[in-house]
């Protein structure tokens, strides 16, 4: 028995020896590490850590400082796992949690930067997690978990135009145009510059029929130097023809079917906006110029057939729009429907 003792007495003291030794060891390439950091010699600091962990890879403090340096050096996945092992022993290290947070977040993993910063939140630590679980939540199109976190983010960061910015695109997909409008000018007094935003704006008022506010938000970020290009010169010259200004919305529109001369949907449009002008006979040029490209384009008969019912020829235009319905049996919904397929 005594034999026995002495055996498990020496046993023990050597493991405790020997793990004493891995301590020191592991504290040692620590130490070196740092010395290398603040020489910044980032990859030898990050080889010190690496070292260490491979000693005990139960010492948190190497695991997080192996992570913080791989971080440093953009090798994600290293810091990754080096801070998911931290966790694994000390789950609610705060360190830990905010940087997986960050990386989750830089790449758009919504559901995982969301766990662990309500983990953060829940521990009164890290920085902008309100900011980040919010984004996360709006491109997840769950708004209402959204606005909660971005609510108490925008507390926490009052000159971030971000914040309202994204507000508004939910209420636009929301259909919530009056609402959107107002953070879209919250957003546009923290960042008057942001030609992109001012475009927004521009169209969620002609979504609402405020025409001649939305020309005034499209001029200005044309001005801020928004890209000028094909779908930009159609939203700003239709938002002219129904702000009361169209010959100078119908020049754009024409300048731009120089360069599109194929395009069915420009054409429709011109028409449409001649009809609306009560210029029917530019209109029936037009949509003339639709049926050639496409003969089975029912609904530009039917708007040809409603041209010359304006302009007096009732029996004609009845003809032409009783063969559409003949083509396209849907516009019959329209027969007494003095605007036809296009509202007006």
């Amino acid at each position: 028995m005594k034999r026995f003792f002495f055996i498990f007495t020496a046993v023990f003291t050597g493991y405790l020896v020997f793990a004493k030794n891995e301590d020191d060891s592991v504290k040692v390439l620590i130490q070196k590490a740092k010395i290398e950091q603040a020489a910044g010699r980032h990859k030898m600091a990050l080889e010190y850590l690496q070292m260490a962990v491979a000693v005990n890879p139960n010492i948190i403090d190497a695991q997080r400082a192996l992570g913080i340096e791989a971080l440093e050096l953009r090798q994600f996945e290293l810091a990754r796992q080096s801070f998911l092992s931290v966790l694994s022993n000390q789950p609610n290290d705060p360190v830990s949690l905010e940087k997986l947070t960050e990386i989750f977040y830089n790449f758009r993993k919504w559901d995982e930067t969301i766990k662990y910063g309500q983990k953060l939140l829940s521990l009164n630590a890290g920085k902008r997690i309100n900011f980040m679980i919010g984004k996360s939540f709006y491109e997840k199109e769950d708004f209402g978990q959204c606005f909660k976190y971005l609510e108490a983010a925008f507390v926490e960061e009052p000159s971030n135009g971000e914040i309202p910015s994204m507000f508004a695109r939910a209420l636009v997909d929301m259909s919530n145009f009056k609402a959107a409008a107002r953070y879209y000018l919250e957003a546009i007094k923290l960042d008057s510059t942001n030609n992109r935003l001012l475009n927004e704006l521009g169209m969620t008022y002609s979504a609402m029929n405020d025409e001649r506010n939305a020309v005034k938000y499209y001029e200005m970020a044309m001005d801020k130097g928004y890209k000028v290009d094909n779908n930009f010169i159609e939203n700003l010259s239709n938002s002219y023809i129904a702000a009361g200004m169209p010959q100078k919305g119908m020049d754009m529109l024409l300048k731009l079917l120089e360069k599109r001369p194929g395009d069915i949907d420009l054409l429709n449009n011109l028409a449409n906006n001649y009809y609306s002008l009560g210029n029917y006979k530019e209109a029936i040029n037009y949509w003339d110029k639709v049926l050639y490209l496409d003969r089975e384009e029912a609904r530009a008969l039917y708007m040809i057939g409603m041209c010359y019912i304006k302009m007096g020829d009732k029996n004609k235009g009845a003809m032409l729009c009783n063969k559409a319905i003949d083509m396209d049996p849907s516009l019959k919904q329209f027969r007494h429907v003095g605007g036809g397929p296009f509202g007006r």
